[in-house]
């Protein structure tokens, strides 16, 4: 039965409060979905943010040290199988002398993010990370390098690494399936997250929105996956294809209605670190400040040597210059400060929810 406008809102007040939803309750909010309600939704997500982390906007320094990858991803742009891609690695060295600019700049975190590249074994990262951690003790150190076995979490937490960033992508069996070969596994993913929350990591999933064959249902299955993980950081982009993938031929995602699962995610998980990511930047010129105006409180310029950044691409198009790199940092500023937000020099790390916050009685 179709839901009036009014109970529509009940849905979000209800989430709001209780900070939960039913499948059905979310697909019924994803399906009928208009621009009044995601008007209202933005409306109490902002809110919701400012409870948390007042006006700051964080930023992460990101930096792409490999673009080699022993996956085959069918919307991936450096799946195994695109013979295309120049394939490069960056140097201890290499990497150090971004984090070196990077905090010059300002940043005070920085995400290492590769394929899935077996050359850069535990011995190699936590070399790297144990280098930025000596050279810049109060910064944090966030990896994003995909599956790895609980013993290799455990040495790199070891090692100094404070987040692990791991996107299931979808959290539907099915559709996961129809994403990636038979050689990759939902189970696979979802139990390195949980691996990763255990020993302690700060943990991020994370999903595209308007992949091929994404349902409401699907998307609905992610926010319960959400909603029950409790991650601290959640990464929401849309799909964008890329043309040297099984799926090149694909529309890319909405902007619409990955601002509006940005939106929930943040009334789901009141204190998450949500980043406005690139992939809305590269559709939508505004897409990052919009994405603030959802509920995001992260942005992730790039920091990758500027002659590697054409290198990595996951998808077409990828904004990595001007505004979203690293250097171009006092002018992200302005542009965000026109949103009513502030970029802040600080690890920005997750704040746990207490009574006092979730009352609404931060300061």
């Amino acid at each position: 039965m179709k839901k009036e406008p009014r109970e529509l809102k009940e849905l979000i007040d209800k989430l709001e409060r209780e900070n939960r939803l039913s499948e059905d309750e979310f697909e019924t909010l994803i399906r009928a979905r208009t621009p009044e309600l995601s008007a209202y939704l933005f409306e109490k997500a902002r809110k919701v943010r400012e409870r948390f982390y007042g006006k700051k906007v964080f930023i992460r320094g990101l930096i792409e040290f490999t673009n080699h990858c022993r996956n085959n991803c069918y919307y991936c742009g450096l799946r195994r199988e695109n013979l295309g891609v120049e394939r490069y690695r960056l140097s201890r060295e290499e990497i150090l002398e971004r984090c070196s600019l990077g905090y010059s700049l300002g940043f005070r975190t920085f995400v290492l993010q590769g394929g899935e590249d077996p050359y850069f074994s535990d011995e190699r990262l936590c070399e790297i990370v144990r280098g930025i951690k000596a050279s810049f003790p109060d910064c944090a150190v966030t990896l994003s390098v995909g599956e790895r076995d609980e013993e290799s979490y455990r040495r790199l937490f070891e090692a100094g690494a404070d987040r692990y960033l791991l996107r299931h992508e979808t959290a539907d069996e099915g559709h996961y399936g129809m994403l990636h070969p038979p050689t990759q596994s939902p189970a696979e993913r979802k139990r390195c997250l949980r691996a990763l929350k255990s020993i302690g990591y700060q943990v991020g999933c994370g999903f595209m929105v308007g992949s091929p064959y994404q349902t409401p249902r699907h998307l609905a299955r992610d926010m319960v996956f959400v909603q029950e993980l409790r991650p601290h950081m959640v990464g929401i982009g849309p799909f964008i294809p890329h043309h040297a993938t099984p799926f090149a031929g694909e529309a890319a995602g909405s902007v619409e209605l990955t601002l509006f699962m940005l939106a929930l995610t943040r009334l789901t998980l009141p204190s998450v670190l949500l980043p406005a990511t690139t992939a809305l930047a590269t559709l939508d010129p505004k897409g990052r400040e919009k994405g603030l105006l959802s509920g995001a409180n992260v942005v992730m310029p790039n920091l990758s040597p500027p002659a590697v950044r054409s290198k990595y691409l996951l998808y077409d198009n990828k904004a990595s210059t001007g505004i979203e790199s690293a250097e171009a940092v006092e002018r992200l500023k302005e542009v965000i400060s026109e949103t009513g937000y502030t970029v802040v020099v600080d690890r920005g790390d997750f704040v746990p929810p207490t009574p006092d916050i979730e009352a609404g009685r931060a300061s």
